[in-house]
């Protein structure tokens, strides 16, 4: 399982907002350049940053973050992140919303 932690991420760093298609929301941060924490369902996912062929993947216990592209339209997707290392199933598909939401 992927590590959950309480409370908000490091105010330090800037909060990227994804609109998934399935209506949920994932708020990520990137408290340094080889981790990711990850705001989905009402948990804190901490990650570290993993092998990826492009894109920049990140993976913590069962959870799975890969995001390709910078800033608003970008995609990001949640996986679960098999025990071989591999990607699993697909749990989100999300798009980067602007500042103001859209």
């Amino acid at each position: 399982m992927a590590t959950q932690t309480p409370g908000a991420a490091s105010s330090t760093s800037a909060v990227h907002n994804y609109r998934c298609e399935s209506g949920e929301a994932i708020a990520a941060t990137y408290p340094s350049t080889d981790s990711a924490t990850v705001q989905y369902k009402g948990g804190n996912y901490n990650m570290h940053i993993a092998v990826s062929g492009s894109g920049a993947r990140y993976v913590g216990g069962e959870l799975e973050w890969w995001t390709k592209g910078a800033g608003p339209g970008s995609e990001g997707a949640l996986f679960h992140h098999m025990a071989d290392g591999t990607s699993g199933e697909r749990i989100e598909l999300c798009t980067e919303r602007t500042s103001e939401g859209t």
